[in-house]
């Protein structure tokens, strides 16, 4: 059977995380949404998503077909109620569908939006994404169900005596080196994967995991619950932060209550926000509304989305979102809102010429060896660039 899974009206609240790629992919805890499912049921996965996004992420249609929601997490309740599913039916919950099993040709006319003649009511609750702060405020939840979802029946390998570990909820995977650093697993587990890092002088408190080919350098510190994302290096001080992939944060400065994309960088002792000073309720700018949404939240930092980047000595004010391709720098508070492929800062913005970032994005991909800048990645870039024309009006 194929899984397909497909982004509802999820994507456009979650922008401009989603603008780079389906909602599934979007990493929380320690694997991503479609990463979680593909274990939970021993098989491929492919994606339902924008038309720009299939080339990179195309649908593969089978002679029987799953397609799941993307912006769901699943759990032993939603896996028993799914493989109930019969060719045909559709599981809702209320108004929202979670999953739809059809045939190869009802599957090539899916719509997430239509009518399905039969209906399974799902009575329980779920963890979803809808909005982009979820992927912090959810993460200790998922972080907890991926270590024991890739932990089970397995036994951790042997670290250096010179660390200390606390309590009982630490794993490394084979590859896995830290050295001189204590790990603190009370208030949540540690989860480090293969060929990771962790530098001497290092402080981890739980729920934290670090994905494959990453690094924390020297003198670090790190509450729960926070994801470093694969071939990444972090440094300075962190705090219920996702960090995706293939990006640095490797010098001093905080950040806290944020989620950063892939390809992005942090310059040296550059900082956000994650609390006014008034302790007012955060607001975040909506793509949907264009304009800015109340969080419900007291802490909420800096959303960056991929390809973007600070120089040194940033400060994100509260609640602060960052475009795709965005390049930020220069004194004072940028504002809240930095559109997608902007320029500059405080002292002003302009249109980063999509050439010029192609340029940047290229020497970048080039440091990752096993990654290539092609046509699909460049063609990706200039679509989004296109469709976010709107928001750079300077």
């Amino acid at each position: 059977m194929s899984i397909i899974l497909f982004d509802d009206n999820a994507r456009q609240t979650l922008l401009p995380l989603t603008y780079t790629r389906p909602v599934a992919d979007l990493r929380i805890g320690i694997l991503t949404i479609a990463e979680k499912w593909a274990k939970h049921l021993n098989t491929d996965h492919s994606f339902h998503t924008a038309d720009y996004l299939q080339t990179k992420y195309p649908a593969k249609i089978d002679t029987d077909n799953l397609f799941i929601n993307g912006a769901v997490c699943p759990d032993e309740s939603l896996l028993e109620a799914i493989d109930k599913l019969k060719t045909g039916e559709a599981l809702k919950y209320n108004d929202q569908l979670l999953a739809v099993k059809l045939n190869q040709t009802n599957a090539g006319s899916f719509d997430p939006e239509a009518k399905f003649d039969s209906i399974v009511n799902y009575p329980n609750l779920f963890v979803a994404i809808r909005y982009p702060e979820d992927v912090f405020r959810k993460n200790d939840i998922e972080l907890r169900k991926d270590f024991q979802l890739l932990t089970k029946g397995r036994t951790s390998t042997t670290i250096s005596a010179t660390n200390v570990i606390i309590g009982n909820d630490f794993f490394a995977e084979e590859g896995a080196v830290a050295e001189c650093s204590t790990f603190n697993t009370t208030n949540g587990p540690i989860y480090l994967s293969n060929d990771t890092e962790v530098w001497e002088g290092t402080h981890i408190r739980g729920a934290f995991a670090i994905c494959e080919h990453s690094q924390v350098k020297m003198g670090t510190k790190i509450y729960g619950a926070t994801t470093v994302g694969p071939y990444s290096r972090v440094g300075g001080e962190i705090n219920n932060a996702v960090m995706w992939g293939y990006s640095s944060k490797g010098h001093e400065g905080y950040l806290g209550n944020s989620v950063l994309g892939e390809w992005c960088n942090i310059g040296a002792d550059s900082n956000n926000s994650n609390l006014k000073n008034n302790y007012a309720e955060v607001k975040l700018w909506d793509y949907t509304t264009k304009g800015f949404r109340k969080t419900g939240l007291q802490f909420c930092g800096l959303i960056m989305a991929d390809h973007a980047k600070c120089g040194i000595n940033t400060m994100f004010n509260t609640g602060s979102v960052v475009g795709v391709g965005c390049n930020v720098f220069g004194a004072g508070f940028p504002r809240n809102f930095i559109p997608d492929f902007s320029w500059g800062g405080a002292a002003g913005l302009e249109v980063y010429e999509l050439n010029k970032m192609l340029e940047t994005a290229q020497k970048v991909f080039e440091r990752r060896e096993h990654r290539q800048f092609n046509q699909m990645e460049k063609d990706l870039l200039k679509r989004i660039f296109e469709l976010t024309e709107e928001y750079r009006k300077f």
